[in-house]
């Protein structure tokens, strides 16, 4: 096949994407899918071009707000950072955010490039591009319809360590991803951590499942299987999944025999180059080497604290002794949430939170990071395959925390299940409705003079915050 000359590729990719946008599309995938099978080697030859390289963020949770840290970061040390912003973490993706931003040429105005890369798509990218750096953050129980069992997703990252040239930044308290140290050899391996005294506070996916790993007792409150159908309100009426309901027994984890994945002692994990080591309302305290500094944040929740160590830990990696301290903890402290992962609206005077939940320990961590007390609640679930189509997982949080204030609005796909799984945890429901726009326009109604909350998945955040910008402004709309 004979490759186009960069300028056509740009100007097929930018013919591509207007078209896209003047049909309703966001012009953020097309276009580069189109490029990508024109001109196979567009992304190499536009990336190979920068001075500072390559840095791929990777993993199951976390990306898009760790990648937003770590491009700020970098341009609070004055460099000039490409990145895709889109939030498409798909190769095409990068492909298009080149397209929007290089030059006829097909050159990019940048230093370094940080990418935020699905895990699938990252080793497709890898392969063609390998990065200078690479940040890997956890791995967890997510979209077992798309990876299979969890060892492969950790299998996924462990491919893009190996093809990373200069340095791999690790979650030191993920078993999984720590072990992918074993697989390397030139690269420079640093790590990010949790002081021990809140390591309890960010369950790892193998502690929440332990007991069923370990043979023993099955906690009543289990999940239905993962291939049962959504449930109809119907079934909501009239019957339950097998094995659900009940107390959930206050059990330690117990460690699978021979895994050493759950509870590893602190003495025995390397040397972190960055630990989370405090947290505090709106902000966090870190130990950067010998150094601690403790500093606000805007982000919120206690997940967003620990991304803010990851994107630390790399940011010294790539800069090294070049870095400016003063600039790096005023560059943090500034960083906005990413759209959806935190994000804290304004409508009719009053806040309103969008908290994006993925999996068990995010859901957990996000009830504990912030008070339901004095806020209406509401939660919105979808099972789109961006989401992932097994939503049992529901069934391994507690909603406890949501109890005394009850839950105002439930809506999305999933919405009966969901409203079947808060009863189970004595949790009232207020109102329940399938209907996204619907639902956010009966809540917002309902509750004028309240601060509000929404969790939301993936798909389900997206279309919320389009529904919102009727309302409000929000960024992208």
């Amino acid at each position: 096949m004979i490759r186009p000359p960069a300028p056509l590729s740009v100007a097929i990719g930018r013919a591509a994407r207007g078209l896209t946008r003047l049909r309703g599309g966001s012009g953020s995938a097309f276009p580069g899918l189109l490029v990508e099978k024109l001109d196979p080697q567009f992304l190499a030859r536009a990336l190979a071009k920068l001075p500072r390289g390559v840095v791929v963020v990777s993993g199951t949770n976390g990306k898009t707000t760790t990648t937003k840290m770590v491009v700020e970061l970098l341009r609070g040390q004055g460099l000039k950072v490409f990145t895709n912003s889109s939030g498409s973490n798909f190769t095409r993706g990068v492909v298009a955010s080149v397209l929007g931003e290089a030059s006829f040429t097909g050159r990019l105005d940048a230093d370094i490039a940080v990418l935020e890369l699905d895990e699938a798509h990252a080793v497709h990218f890898v392969r063609a591009v390998n990065p200078d750096y690479s940040l890997l953050l956890n791995v967890m129980r997510d979209q077992l319809d798309r990876f299979g069992e969890i060892d492969a997703t950790a299998g996924l990252l462990r491919t893009i360590a190996e093809h990373t040239t200069k340095g791999v930044v690790l979650n030191r308290e993920d078993a999984r991803v720590r072990a992918i140290a074993d697989s390397l050899h030139s690269q420079q391996i640093r790590y990010f951590g949790l002081a021990p005294e809140l390591r309890k506070l960010f369950p790892s996916d193998d502690e929440m499942h332990s007991a069923d790993s370990a043979g023993g007792e099955t906690p009543p409150r289990s999940r239905p299987d993962a291939a049962a159908p959504a449930i109809t309100p119907e079934d909501s009426a009239s019957g339950v999944p097998d094995g659900a309901g009940g107390e959930t027994p206050d059990n330690e984890p117990v460690e699978p025999a021979g895994t050493g994945l759950i509870s590893t002692p602190a003495e025995e994990l390397p040397e972190a180059d960055v630990l989370l080591t405090g947290l505090q309302d709106r902000g966090g305290s870190f130990r950067l080497g010998s150094k601690d500094i403790t500093t606000e944040l805007t982000v919120n929740g206690a997940y967003n604290t620990y991304n803010a160590a990851a994107a630390l830990a790399l940011v010294r990696q790539v800069l090294g002794a070049d870095i400016n301290d003063d600039a790096l903890i005023s560059s943090l402290a500034q960083v906005a949430p990413a759209f959806g992962r935190g994000e804290s609206l304004t409508v009719g005077g009053q806040p309103l939170d969008l908290v994006l939940v993925k999996n068990p320990a995010g859901f957990r961590l996000g009830l504990s990071s912030f008070s339901a007390e004095g806020v209406a609640t509401m939660i919105a679930i979808n099972d789109n395959y961006a989401d992932g189509r097994d939503m049992s997982w529901l069934w391994d949080v507690s909603f406890d925390s949501l109890a005394a204030g009850g839950v105002k609005m439930v809506s999305g796909v999933r919405a009966y299940d969901m409203g079947l799984r808060l009863a189970y945890d004595d949790v009232d429901v207020t109102a329940l409705e399938p209907n996204l726009k619907s639902a956010l326009e009966a809540f917002l109604a309902a509750h004028p003079e309240e601060p509000k909350r929404i969790f939301c998945t993936y798909t389900a955040m997206l279309a919320l915050r389009k529904h919102l910008s009727a309302y409000t402004e929000v960024e992208g709309f």
